[in-house]
């Protein structure tokens, strides 16, 4: 099934349950389609989770929820070794991360020894235990939430795990038409969060997505377009009111974000406004703030989005 008409089924198919989050589920599913990870960002109660399986749901996927606390162990993530007795030697028990889509909420509350048995994972698709490598399933993508408002007891995401997500895609409150149709459609439905059996279908399968990331790979991009996103990179590094810039991993992840926004929209080549779109999610969390910037409480988007508004954009 192409991207054009993959795209429309999928999103649909979600929009069934979650209600005014279009711009989150257009992240999600580029992510999905581009063989990314997605860090997702917002106070609780606004369909995060749901987002989630709704996901797994519409795709005919495995679904993994790792629920992320200050005494979680790595083996806890990756699973480990057990001792046959009728054997007489230890097998692996796999753990939670072999899915094909894992839920890994509130991701900031598990110490960093535990933050970082996902890293392998979402880098290599591998889980590494006593020398052996054991493969994950293919498609494989993490969805890892983080809530703003709840600072105690968490943990800081390291700038190297926060580079391996794709995009970080901010959950804002529903507007007004989309908070009354979630308490009209859902008021009845507590408890009953599973998307199954709120109607949801499946529209495709996972073969489907391993073809659809072979056709955003193959969407074209021309060499005034690498510049530009080379430009803005740079712009990042040189900026005063940011101390690390973007890395060039995240180039790579922007661009493939504007191929997945070209093939959405049926084209077969990217445009600079295919950069503009994803260039947000794709480097806000992979930027960090002078503590000047800190201190005026300027935000990371503020800054990116000043550096779209100055870098040169090719014709």
């Amino acid at each position: 099934m192409p991207v054009a008409e993959l795209y429309p089924s999928i999103r649909d198919a979600v929009r069934q349950v979650v209600f005014g989050q279009d711009e989150a589920i257009d992240l999600a599913l580029a992510a999905l389609l581009s063989s990314g990870h997605v860090l997702v960002e917002g106070p609780p109660g606004t369909a995060k989770t749901l987002l989630v399986r709704t996901f797994a749901a519409a795709l005919d996927m495995q679904f993994q929820r790792l629920q992320m606390t200050p005494d979680l162990l790595p083996s806890d993530v990756t699973g480990s070794a057990i001792y046959r007795e009728d054997q007489h030697a230890f097998e692996f028990r796999r753990g939670p991360v072999f899915t094909t889509v894992l839920l890994v909420d509130e991701v900031n509350r598990a110490s960093a020894r535990t933050q970082s048995a996902t890293l392998e994972a979402m880098q290599e698709l591998q889980v590494t235990y006593d020398g052996t490598s054991y493969p994950l399933p293919d498609p494989f993508i993490v969805f890892a939430t983080e809530n703003p408002l709840e600072q105690e007891g968490t943990y800081p995401l390291p700038l190297a795990q926060l580079d391996r997500f794709m995009f970080k895609v901010l959950v804002a409150y529903p507007d007004g038409q989309a908070e009354c149709r979630i308490m009209r459609e859902h008021h009845a439905t507590g408890g009953r969060s599973n998307p199954s059996l709120m109607g949801v279908r499946p529209v495709a399968r996972p073969q489907d997505i391993l073809s659809a990331r072979d056709e955003i790979r193959a969407t074209y991009v021309r060499e005034e377009v690498i510049g530009y996103v080379a430009r803005l990179l740079q712009a990042t590094r040189a900026d005063d009111a940011l101390s690390v810039g973007a890395s060039p991993r995240s180039g790579l992840m922007l661009l493939m974000g504007a191929k997945s926004s070209a093939r959405f929209d049926g084209r077969d080549y990217v445009t600079p406004d295919d950069v503009k779109r994803m260039f947000l999610p794709a480097l806000r969390h992979r930027v960090v703030l002078s503590p000047t910037s800190e201190l005026d409480g300027t935000g990371a988007d503020d800054v990116l989005a000043r550096l779209l508004d100055v870098v040169e954009v090719p014709r």
